[in-house]
């Protein structure tokens, strides 16, 4: 790296626009951030050389320079705006809490926007590589472009001295000569320096005053909280750090909680839903309006088991009751840093069905013999008396003609549809074929001579809960208090320098802040006054 040796003697490195130690604008480098000869300094970090403005011959320095740019930063901001946007036009994949493939549900609920929505990947777009990488380079951008510009500030803060070159104070945008000021004069304001608590700093007669450096740390700790932010949300994508799944569990019914690793299990003991009286005259108006039934609360009395055993394949769990309790909007049971929220239901979804069994041609349809079928866990045949066998060749749970052919919309038995093969001692080779549904018995043949029709069923009802386990909150937490910091530390405080450079029988004085001018000549009109000094002038430009 070729290094610039300023008339100082001060070795500055290669793209430095000011010396570091006197200021002095370095020949060549004016166009850099800005500078022109009859213009006021641009003092953005004090001149000082960053590497992306000095090196761009190696790959590693062009990864460098694009991410350190505060252009592609904002871009990549606004890119993962636009698409967390995109992101919330339809329910993500892992909060729909419907029983349809996704697939079939974005293109069932939205039409054809819902299936190009599910085409381009947006239906999980929070979990989706792409968006993590997005992700990510906004924090690389920020560690790359934090470092490309504090490094170098902080250098050149460190090494500046109250000695400085006099084209660098002529240049500053607060300027004034005293040609005539006394010694005293001058003592005076230096005290008058240390009474607004400025850190003055001496060298061979010149006079630095300083205070308020901490706040051109701001946008950096600013960055540095957005970086543990993020790091945060990129945590979320380590199952052991965050969980958000969804389950559905029917009364009297056990099963594993997700995201556990088969160590807790919950039973549904009861789920009911409570309504506003709507003979109330408190809500009597509102139930109106509503058009029915406004739902009070729906819960979910739950207990919760532990596994005591080792969880092995196919081994059925030794259980531990550890708690009980109800699960309401809001209101989750909480368990070794899961909580089960309540967050949907489906009532009387049915259980089993019972069927009867009679002769086509009997007008009493007495039955012959009966058989119920488990509508979660239906066996694949039924033995009945008199030697005849049920055979289910086809089970619909959510029974639905589409293109002329029977289907299913979903695994849950919400409209169950069966086609039942009858085997008869007289005829074990050749069945009869029967369709039987909701409002539906058919005899696809005509020629059956045994009937199956429905004699009962049962209901139940169904909770729906989310389980979550977030770790990650800690970190984003942590994240914003630093972020606030830095946002406080940049925006109330801000830096302020004086020099104070002798000449001839008198003295020059220059200042300069990284915001809030105002304050700064406040602060000289206070230093000046009682002296000899002539009030210092705001230059917006240089005259040529």
């Amino acid at each position: 790296m070729n290094k610039i040796t300023c008339e100082c003697g001060h070795v500055n490195p290669e793209g430095t626009v000011l010396c570091e130690a006197c200021g002095k604008p370095i020949e060549g480098n004016q166009h850099i951030n800005g500078n022109q000869p009859n213009k006021l300094l641009n003092m953005r970090y004090d001149g000082s050389a960053r590497r992306s403005q000095t090196y761009n011959k190696t790959f590693v320095d062009k990864i460098w320079n694009f991410f350190s740019s505060v252009k592609v930063g904002v871009w990549l901001i606004a890119l993962t705006l636009i698409t967390s946007a995109i992101g919330t036009i339809f329910p993500q994949e892992a909060n729909n809490q419907s029983p349809l493939p996704a697939n079939q549900y974005y293109e069932q609920n939205y039409g054809i926007a819902g299936k190009i929505y599910y085409q381009l990947g947006f239906h999980d777009l929070y979990g989706s590589w792409w968006y993590m990488i997005l992700v990510a380079s906004i924090g690389i951008s920020l560690v790359i472009a934090s470092l490309d510009r504090f490094v170098p500030l902080y250098r050149a803060l460190k090494k500046q001295k109250p000695k400085r070159h006099e084209t660098f104070l002529k240049r500053q945008r607060i300027f004034g000569q005293a040609e005539q000021a006394t010694e005293e004069d001058k003592k005076a304001l230096v005290q008058g320096l240390k009474k607004q608590r400025y850190k003055v700093y001496e060298q061979d007669g010149h006079i630095l005053a300083e205070k308020g450096r901490f706040a051109r740390w701001g946008p950096y700790v600013n960055h540095i909280g957005l970086i543990i932010f993020l790091i945060g949300t990129l945590l979320r994508f380590v199952p052991a750090m965050y969980i958000d799944e969804s389950m559905w569990v029917r009364e009297g019914e056990t099963k594993q909680i997700p995201g556990t690793d088969r160590q807790y299990y919950i039973k549904n003991e009861d789920f009911f839903v409570e309504t506003y009286d709507k003979d109330d005259p408190r809500y009597e108006e509102a139930i109106k309006e509503q058009g029915g039934s406004v739902v009070k609360n729906y819960q979910t009395n739950a207990v919760l088991y532990e596994r005591t055993d080792e969880a092995l394949p196919g081994s059925e769990p030794e259980l531990k009751k550890i708690k009980e309790g109800a699960i309401q909007v809001n209101r989750p049971i909480k368990v070794d840093r899961f909580a089960l929220y309540q967050t949907t239901y489906q009532l009387d979804e049915f259980k089993t069905m019972t069927f009867k069994l009679h002769e086509k041609e009997d007008s009493e349809k007495k039955e012959l013999d009966t058989f119920t079928v488990d509508l979660v866990d239906p066996k694949s045949e039924y033995n009945l008396d008199n030697g005849i066998r049920v055979k289910v060749d086809s089970y619909f749970p959510e029974f639905e003609m589409q293109n002329g052919e029977p289907t299913s919309v979903s695994k849950y038995p919400k409209n169950p549809a069966f086609v039942f093969n009858i085997f008869t001692p007289e005829n074990p080779d050749k069945p009869e074929v029967s369709f039987v549904g909701i409002g539906a018995n058919l005899d696809p043949s005509g020629e059956n001579q045994y009937k199956v029709g429905l004699k009962d069923f049962e209901t139940r009802d169904v909770t729906g809960l989310t389980i979550t386990k977030d770790l990650t909150l800690p970190i984003l937490g942590l994240g914003g208090l630093i972020f606030m910091i830095g946002v406080i530390q940049g925006m109330y405080w801000n830096h302020r320098r004086i020099w104070i450079h002798p000449h001839d029988e008198g003295v020059w004085i220059a200042g300069h802040t990284n915001k809030n001018w105002f304050g700064i000549k406040r602060d000289l009109e206070k230093i000046v006054d009682g002296t000899n000094v002539p009030m210092v002038t705001d230059q917006n430009e240089l005259k040529e």
